[in-house]
């Protein structure tokens, strides 16, 4: 689409920037002078300029009857709003009367006429170049009229702000009387004389509301001068309301290509229509000739100019449009625009922002500033916030700008809505959901967006916005870690994973089995090392049990504002001095839930580091940035990355226990092989001890080894192919495979007196066990040993070895039915007490019966 300002191309005065707003001031009493600019004084340039409504053909076509001596109304009131038109109808019949109807024009305006003058004087003067006969202060006299007129008829009678006038000479006392009420006699002996006298006109205007008034007084003289005139007056309205756009485009744009002008309503309507934000209720055909009457502005910014702006008392309606009109088309006279709409309204430009703020007061200069137009102004944040694709369009500035521009009214209308803010700031570039989710960010980065059900509007008082950031800059920082610490704490439930949280005292973290998380504050490479290394003053064994977990530092910032933002929502709900509507209350939970739910996803993102035991020191793991709607807690997540990752384990396969730490030997302690799982960082970590006891057991099943003792320096296999019972304690080993066979080999030869291998039942030739003939032969050094019946053994217990002769026990009890023992204790002292509540009730539990004591 073109320009507009090649299409409707603006008047060179606009183009200029010759803008004062005497230019569209109309003044009856200086065209009357010979005095003004020339788009009223001269009577071409004006009729130019001027677009000639209904109301006015049909105003000056009565007076021209009247004058010219044909049925023509001969009182007629002009009555429209401020800055409607009234004095623009005047100069035109001013203008007609002198170069076409041939008629004496007698004008006299309230605003321009002294006290020292009255109505009746200076109509004398006016015809007569002279006052010699209507000297006095006293009104003339109805004959004393008709003689003046008559003599000087056709003759047209202009009389504008007559009410000021009549205001200003109630100060002046005349006898017992005083001049305004002489001037009301003398209204009413003009309006019975007038429309008595063929080929004299009277033209008179006066306020249509008293919103125009002065005071009560001039309340009284209004209703004095209506009742006077109202009896034979006929009251014209020069402009209809449908009218306005074309009498503005008229007076703006010297010319319009309607052609062009239609093409570019026409890719209007059909953006439009596809992004389907035309008003609702209203046909398309409809708004396109809407749009064509108004073109290049879109049909709502006269609407919003008029009727709301209009509204207010100190607005001129037409003259106060068509001055913001022209300082918005001199703006963008360079601008590759198609149309301009509300948008386009830059508030940035002082001379357009004081036209809106003289009306609504300078508090909202700030409230502009603020959010608007000031370099860190929040609209202009969501300009860059809405992606490359719509950086340049500026869409949040749009946005911010036609909802400001909706929000003021001198009535009750305030306020738009998301259809009305899509129309007026979308451009046809991009689509109309963009400016949705403008005005999306805009709620949450302006001070003074306010909305109330589906409407959004601006206002000097801060929105929930404004005050929660208030509340965000006074949260000290000892609340801010508070939070973070009642948050970790809320995200972590315990179970697999013994917790412990920004613990920096090692002594507090127990040296045991159990696998062990420590939550940090912040990574500290020194801290890591002490709590790895100690428990207390002591060296830490079980260094390969112990896990960190930290923040990412990156995610801080994102955190902090997030619990900040939480902190704020808390403290406004609490707050009684807050007077809050009931729709920010309900903003304020609903954010406050948001909130909620957002710090238990931003806890997971800040603290998303492992720290794993290993040989070099620490492997680090991230988790990463955690999935919406996570419900497992922080410490399930880490033991799950650790199982999933490999680092610790809930089942091992035989082989690998094997392959890993028996290749190449004859005998394992399972003792040191258990401890070394948990002494030695960076070693395979088991779930629990019950892991390893499966591993070994399903090995020793399968014969890939087996278990037993070392006696005398040397394995002997208890447990081979079958289940054993392991105690990770004393001599207990696990045992090579070729070891294993070798002995069972040499047992089966003694208790089948000198059989061959074929004969013992152990396959070595053909068989699944051939494998291990060659193995079994080059062990066969072991010497042949016979079997024991019964076993007497008798031993003192050294201190701290109770635990270690488990494993014989149960080696034991596994080859006799009967197992006896006899305890001796000396050396010492029990309490009865004790003996009797610790050992006999132990016993009695057991179901084990003690022969003596």
């Amino acid at each position: 689409m073109k320009a507009f300002h090649t299409v409707a191309v603006p008047h060179q005065d606009i183009l200029e920037g010759r803008l004062t707003m005497d230019v569209f001031a109309a003044d009856l009493w200086e065209v009357s002078q010979g005095r003004g600019p020339d788009e009223y004084r001269d009577p071409e340039t004006f009729f130019r300029k001027t677009y000639l409504t209904e109301g006015l053909k049909n105003l000056l076509d009565v007076v021209e009857r009247r004058l010219r001596g044909k049925v023509g109304d001969p009182v007629i009131q002009i009555q429209t709003p401020f800055g409607g038109g009234k004095t623009h109808a005047l100069i035109a019949m001013y203008h007609k009367a002198a170069t076409e109807w041939q008629a004496r024009t007698a004008v006299a305006v309230g605003t321009a006429l002294g006290t020292d003058q009255t109505l009746w004087g200076w109509l004398e003067k006016q015809l007569t170049g002279k006052i010699s006969r209507f000297g006095g202060q006293v009104a003339p006299g109805k004959e004393a009229l008709r003689s003046l007129l008559t003599e000087h008829a056709p003759v047209l009678l202009l009389m504008d702000e007559i009410l000021e006038y009549v205001t200003k000479a109630a100060g002046v006392k005349i006898a017992e009387s005083t001049l305004a009420a002489q001037t009301i006699a003398f209204m009413q002996e003009l309006t019975e004389c007038v429309s008595a006298m063929p080929g004299v006109c009277l033209v008179v205007t006066l306020p249509s509301s008293i919103l125009e008034h002065y005071d009560e007084q001039a309340e009284r003289y209004y209703q004095q001068l209506q009742k006077v005139s109202g009896r034979i007056e006929k009251i014209y309205t020069p402009v209809q309301e449908d009218e306005i756009t074309k009498v503005i485009r008229r007076r703006l744009f010297s010319r319009v290509d309607e052609s062009a002008a239609k093409k570019a309503v026409a890719g209007f309507l059909d953006y439009a229509e596809k992004e389907g934000i035309l008003p609702a209720g209203i046909q398309p055909s409809d708004y396109r000739d809407r749009f064509a009457d108004a073109y290049p502005f879109l049909p709502e910014v006269v609407d919003v100019l008029y009727h709301r702006w209009g509204s207010f008392p100190t607005f001129q309606r037409t003259r106060g449009v068509l001055r913001l009109l022209s300082l918005v088309i001199h703006d963008l006279k360079g601008a590759n625009k198609p149309f301009i709409s509300l948008a386009d309204f830059d508030l940035n430009r002082q001379e357009i922002r004081q036209e809106f703020l003289k009306h609504i007061g300078s508090a909202f200069n700030s409230v502009i500033a603020a959010d608007i137009t000031d370099a860190g102004a929040g609209a202009r944040k969501v300009d860059g916030a809405l992606g490359n694709a719509y950086k340049g369009l500026q869409l949040g500035t749009r946005t911010a700008r036609a909802i400001f521009l909706y929000s003021f009214s001198g009535g009750s209308m305030k306020g738009v809505t998301l259809g009305e803010v899509k129309r007026a700031a979308t451009t046809v570039e991009n689509p109309a959901s963009a400016v949705a989710e403008a005005v999306e960010q805009l709620k949450n980065m302006l001070f003074f967006l306010q909305s109330h059900g589906d409407l959004y509007f601006f206002s000097n008082q801060p929105n929930l916005h404004r005050i929660r950031l208030t509340k965000t800059e006074n949260i000290p920082e000892r609340e801010i870690v508070e939070a973070e610490r009642d948050l970790l704490k809320a995200a972590l439930k315990g179970g697999k994973l013994k917790l412990f949280v920004w613990e920096e005292n090692s002594g507090n973290i127990p040296d045991n089995e159990e696998l062990k998380l420590a939550i940090m504050k912040k990574e500290n490479g020194n801290v890591l090392e002490a709590l790895s290394k100690n428990k207390g003053q002591t060296p830490r064994v079980n260094r390969n049990t112990l896990f960190f977990l930290y923040p990412l530092e990156t995610e801080r910032p994102g955190f902090v504002s997030a619990v900040k933002l939480k902190i704020a929502c808390e403290a406004v709900e609490e707050d009684r001095t807050l007077n809050l509507s009931d729709d920010q209350k309900k903003e304020n939970k609903k954010e406050l839930k948001k909130a909620e739910e957002n710090v238990r996803e931003v806890i997971r993102r800040l603290y998303r580091l492992i720290a794993v035991p290993s040989r070099e020191g620490f492997k680090e793991i991230d988790m990463g940035i955690p999935t919406y709607g996570e419900a497992r807690s922080l410490d399930q997540e880490v033991y799950e990355k650790l199982h999933s990752d490999g680092e610790i384990l809930d089942k091992i396969a035989p082989l690998v226990l094997k392959e890993k730490y028996l290749n190449g030997k004859e005998f394992l302690s399972t003792e040191q092989l258990y401890q070394t799982f948990l002494r030695t960082p960076g070693e395979t970590r088991f779930t629990g001890r019950s892991v390893i006891e499966n591993g070994l057991t399903e090995g020793v099943c399968l014969g890939l080894f087996g278990l037993g003792n070392l006696e005398e320096g040397q394995p002997v296999c208890r447990y081979f192919k079958e289940k054993p019972s392991l105690s990770f304690a004393g001599r207990e080993v696990l045992i090579a495979e070729a070891v294993c066979w070798a002995q069972r080999s040499q047992e089966t030869d003694t208790a089948g007196a000198g059989k061959s291998y074929e004969q013992s039942g152990l396959d070595l030739v053909n068989g699944k066990d051939a494998g291990m003939k060659k193995a079994a032969e080059k062990i066969g050094g072991i010497p042949t040993k016979g079997k024991k019946d019964r076993v007497r053994l008798c031993f003192q217990i050294p201190k701290g070895k109770v635990s270690g002769i488990m494993g014989v026990m149960n080696l034991l009890q596994s080859k006799f039915a009967t197992l006896e023992l006899e305890i001796t204790a000396t050396d010492g002292a029990i309490s009865e007490q004790e003996f009797e509540d610790k050992i006999e009730e132990t016993f009695r539990q057991l179901g084990i019966e003690v022969k003596g004591q």
